[in-house]
């Protein structure tokens, strides 16, 4: 069965409710798991902590990621998925205000599939999610599940 969650891992209430908004305004239905800090993605991904328990054979289908976090930021959480064989296929797409070439040039280097810059404009947003969604969640053909 094909897992449709898209993880959000940011810790902006007001970006968060914009994304979340953003999906629904174009029709994507997916279940939208959202982690508030780098930590309690990391948690969720490979079930600890107060996701103890969890099936972690049941991956997000695409993890929207934030570089400036709490506790632990987006490029050490990047860091850690691609250094683990259960999560260093999964899609990333960095999500983030940041327009810094730097943040761009690491988040490449470490394994992120793709940077999107969060446009300003709730309009620009929505139109940014739609195509995101088309993209990662109909088009992208993602890699075999590891038994």
């Amino acid at each position: 069965m094909k897992n449709n969650v898209i993880m959000l891992v940011e810790d902006n209430p007001d970006d968060e409710a914009l994304t979340v908004r953003a999906l629904k305004k174009n029709k994507i239905v997916n279940e939208v798991v959202v982690a508030r800090d780098g930590v309690e993605a990391l948690d969720y991904l490979f079930g600890e902590g107060i996701y103890a328990g969890r099936n972690t054979a049941e991956m997000p289908q695409v993890i929207l990621l934030d570089l400036k976090l709490p506790k632990l930021d987006g490029l050490a959480v990047l860091r850690r998925l691609r250094a683990d064989d259960r999560t260093k296929l999964l899609p990333v797409v960095i999500l983030t205000s940041s327009n810094e070439d730097q943040d761009r040039i690491n988040g490449y280097d470490l394994g992120a599939n793709s940077y999107v810059r969060k446009p300003v404009d709730f309009d620009q947003f929505v139109a940014a999610s739609a195509q995101l969604g088309l993209y990662w969640l109909v088009l992208n053909e993602p890699p075999p599940r590891r038994v």
